[in-house]
């Protein structure tokens, strides 16, 4: 799937590649759960768009701006007005080698 075909939250099993054009600061919130997370959001830009990534824990750590990545089984989401790709639980983030 290219970035750009990506146009509403509800998505599921999405596969898309592309770079990390940016990350914001990693801000800490807390779940449901009650359990504490580092979030932060990220740019994916492939050469027809970009999205929204959303990063969490672990994932926030492993990329940095200018890496190579794969969404697998992500979902898309709409937070304020704004279209958000996922890894969630089921999905994987795989960086890949240059």
């Amino acid at each position: 799937m290219k970035i750009s075909e990506i146009k509403k939250a509800g998505l599921r099993g999405i596969e898309v590649s592309g770079e990390i054009i940016d990350i914001s600061e990693p801000r800490n919130v807390t779940l449901k759960s009650g359990q504490r997370s580092r979030v932060a959001d990220a740019i994916l830009r492939d050469e027809t768009d970009e999205v929204s990534l959303t990063l969490w824990d672990e994932q926030i750590d492993n990329v940095k701006v200018g890496d190579r990545v794969t969404i697998k089984n992500g979902y898309t989401t709409e937070f304020r007005g704004e279209i958000k790709l996922n890894v969630g639980r089921y999905g994987t983030l795989i960086k890949e080698d240059m």
